[in-house]
């Protein structure tokens, strides 16, 4: 039996990173493998449990075909494993950090996703930016601006809620789980 490739997506500063950490073990228990990227982006960048490559090394590997798929996005290139193609032919899920922009190419190439945007409030999300620090209040303005402007495209995705406590998300996204793929 095939395994489903879950596609998550969401605003920088949705915490996207912070729920897969929270629910890795639940979602293990249910057969379901969380993909590292591949970014290019320092290995002491704070955020997400990546593994960071230079762009001639990414460069490289997406030659090699090493990328089951591959983005360019907010001055860095993102890349999930290929090995994700063994996994779901081997029957497990795969959950992926994706991106709104690829979700299309994303799509043909797996034409069952579970896509889910994860959202969070306006005001929340300018919160969550603003204590991150990596970026000016100007820019947070205009990812929000083009956050919202997403949302309204983003009709065929199942939309998870992230604005409230961490635990709540993960309860709600174990549920989306179980319901959509049958919770083994």
């Amino acid at each position: 039996m095939q395994g489903r490739l879950i596609y998550l997506i969401g605003p920088s500063g949705a915490g996207k990173d912070s729920l897969l950490e929270a629910a890795r073990e639940a979602l293990a228990a249910r057969q379901v493998r969380i993909a590292r990227r591949v970014i290019t982006r320092s290995a002491e960048a704070v955020g997400e449990a990546a593994h960071a490559v230079t762009l001639a090394e990414f460069e490289r590997l997406e030659a090699e075909q090493a990328f089951a798929l591959a983005w360019r996005a907010n001055g860095l290139a993102y890349g999930i494993p290929a090995r994700i193609d063994a996994w779901l032919a081997n029957g497990e899920h795969v959950l992926v950090n994706g991106s709104r922009g690829h979700l299309p190419e994303a799509r043909r190439r797996y034409p069952d996703l579970l896509a889910i945007l994860l959202g969070v409030e306006d005001e929340v999300l300018r919160q969550r930016l603003l204590a991150r620090g990596r970026e000016t209040p100007a820019e947070i303005e205009a990812r929000l601006a083009r956050n919202a402007l997403f949302a309204q495209a983003a009709d065929d995705c199942i939309t998870l809620d992230n604005s409230t406590a961490l635990a709540d998300s993960v309860v709600r996204l174990l549920a989306l789980i179980d319901d959509r793929l049958g919770g083994r």
